[in-house]
C-alpha cells in the first residue's frame, strides 16, 4: 500500500477535521520517529501506520480497532499495517501486543499527541514550538486537563518501549516540531 492509498482510504472513512489532523499528525510524528530510531527504509511504513491507526475511530467509535481490521481485509491491505494498526488499541479494544518497536512507538505516541497538542494550545503561542517537557508534564498530572487522553496508556507505552516518560514527552515533541500538521 503506498501512501497515496492509505490516504484515500482514510478519507474515506474519516471526513472530520479533528480526526483527520489527529490521522496526519500521528502519521508524522510515526514517520520522525523512524528516521530517529534507525528505521528510516522503513518510514513509509510507519507514516501509514500512522495515517491509518484510527481508521475506524470516526464512524465506528464501539467497534475502534476491530472494524478497521475487516475494513483493511476486505481491501488487501497488508497483514503488517492491520496488526500494527489494531495493536494500538491493546488492552482496550484488543488483545493485539504491540510487539515492534514501530507498534510500541505508535501505542505510546498516539495519546500523548493528544495531551501535547491541547498543551500547546495553552501557551501564548498555541505552538510546540517553544513548548518544554516540564509544562507537558504539569498538565500530564492534571488528571481533568485533556482528560480523554489516558496518561495510563502514554506510561505503558513509555515502559514497553524501556523509556522515561521525560525521554517519551521530549522526543514526541521533537516530532510534532517537525511535523508540517502540526501548528
Amino acid at each position: 500500500m503506498t501512501y497515496d492509498e492509505a490516504q484515500a482510504l482514510l478519507k474515506e472513512y474519516n471526513q472530520g477535521e479533528f480526526h483527520l489532523k489527529h490521522a496526519y499528525t500521528v502519521s508524522d510524528v510515526m514517520g520522525w520517529f523512524a528516521q530517529q530510531l534507525g528505521y528510516g527504509e522503513e518510514k513509509d511504513f510507519w507514516a501509514i501506520v500512522g495515517l491509518l491507526h484510527d481508521l475506524d475511530f470516526e464512524q465506528y467509535p464501539d467497534q475502534h480497532c476491530i472494524k478497521s481490521q475487516e475494513i483493511m481485509r476486505e481491501r488487501g491491505v497488508d497483514e503488517a499495517i492491520i496488526h500494527a494498526t489494531a495493536s494500538h488499541g491493546y488492552g482496550i479494544a484488543v488483545d493485539i501486543k504491540p510487539e515492534h518497536p514501530m507498534e510500541k512507538v505508535l501505542f505510546a505516541t498516539d495519546e500523548l499527541t493528544g495531551l501535547i497538542g491541547a498543551a500547546a494550545l495553552m501557551r501564548p503561542s498555541k505552538s510546540v514550538s517553544d513548548l518544554e517537557v516540564k509544562s507537558v508534564k504539569k498538565k500530564f498530572k492534571d488528571k481533568k486537563f485533556a482528560a480523554g487522553c489516558s496518561r495510563d496508556v502514554i506510561l505503558q507505552g513509555a515502559e514497553m518501549l524501556g523509556w522515561e516518560l521525560d525521554r517519551l514527552i521530549d522526543q514526541t515533541i521533537q516530532a510534532m516540531r517537525a511535523s508540517d500538521h502540526v501548528d
